[in-house]
């Protein structure tokens, strides 16, 4: 299983690299949410194999905070591109594609 998901994102990442509609920024934002959720799944794998209970909830635990933190890096990551205009997004300078 674990071989899976490393598959599915490793495709998800070569997806998003190949997306021409993502900024530098975007692509930072993504990548780090894609490393934050491999490494959770590692520490969840390690959570499975765990010898007791506590070091299975110490470790999912970790890989709920890895997640987390991942999350907020990466929209601290968007955020900031959006502000800076550098965002296909950006409604704060009124360059957004949708307007």
């Amino acid at each position: 299983m674990n071989r899976f998901k490393l598959t599915m994102v490793a495709a998800g990442i070569a997806a998003l690299a190949a997306c021409n509609n993502n900024t530098p920024q975007e692509q930072k934002a993504d990548n780090i949410e894609a490393n934050a959720e491999m490494t959770a799944d590692n520490l969840e794998e390690a959570a499975d194999n765990a010898t007791t209970e506590a070091r299975e909830d110490a470790l999912e635990n970790q890989a709920d905070k890895v997640r987390e933190q991942g999350e907020e890096k990466a929209d601290a990551t968007r955020t900031s591109a959006d502000i800076d205009g550098n965002s296909a997004d950006d409604t704060v300078s009124g360059n957004s594609a949708t307007k």
